[in-house]
C-alpha cells in the first residue's frame, strides 16, 4: 500500500503544473483503492473562474471518471489547506478522507480557521491529516508569492 507521502508527491506535482500555468501553486488529486481518479491544479486565471480551485477541479474530475457526485471511499490530497469554498464541496461530495500539506492561516478551512471539514453542524464529517510534504508545499507558495512581489 502506497503511503500519504506518495499521492503527496503527486498533488505537488499538479501545483508545479500550476505554477507552469502562472497560477497559484495548489495542486489536488484524489485516490480510490490505490490508484488516482481525479486530479486538478488552480485554473482561476486560466479560465478567469473564481471557483476553479484545485480541489473543486479534481472532485469534478473525479465525479465525472466514476459517474457519480459521492465519492465514498476516497482519499483528497491537496498542497494547501482547503479554504470555505472547497472544504464545503469536499463535504458535499463525502470525501471521508483529506490530507493535506501546508496550513492556510488567512482562510483553512481544515482547523487553522475554520473547521467545516469535521464540523457537527454538517450532514457528513470528513477526517483530516495534516503536514504531509509540507516543507515542499511551503516553499512552492512562498516561492510564488515573493516573485509575485518582485515584479
Amino acid at each position: 500500500m502506497l503511503d500519504d507521502r506518495h499521492w503527496m508527491d503527486m498533488a505537488l506535482a499538479e501545483a508545479q503544473a500550476a505554477l507552469a500555468k502562472g497560477e497559484i501553486p495548489i495542486g489536488c488529486v484524489i485516490v480510490k483503492d490505490g490508484r488516482v481518479i481525479g486530479r486538478g491544479h488552480n485554473l482561476r486565471e486560466a479560465q478567469q473562474s473564481p471557483i476553479l480551485h484545485a480541489e473543486v477541479v479534481a472532485i469534478a474530475d473525479a465525479a465525472q471518471h466514476t459517474g457519480a457526485w459521492r465519492l465514498a471511499g476516497t482519499t483528497l490530497y491537496v498542497t494547501v489547506e482547503p479554504c470555505p469554498m472547497c472544504a464545503g464541496a469536499i463535504v458535499l461530495a463525502r470525501i471521508p478522507r483529506v490530507v493535506f500539506g501546508v496550513m492556510d492561516p488567512k482562510g483553512g478551512a481544515g482547523g487553522t480557521c475554520f473547521n467545516i471539514l469535521e464540523s457537527p453542524w454538517t450532514n457528513h464529517r470528513v477526517s483530516v491529516t495534516s503536514g504531509i510534504r509540507e516543507d515542499e508545499a511551503r516553499a512552492l507558495i512562498k516561492g510564488f508569492f515573493a516573485e509575485r512581489r518582485h515584479l
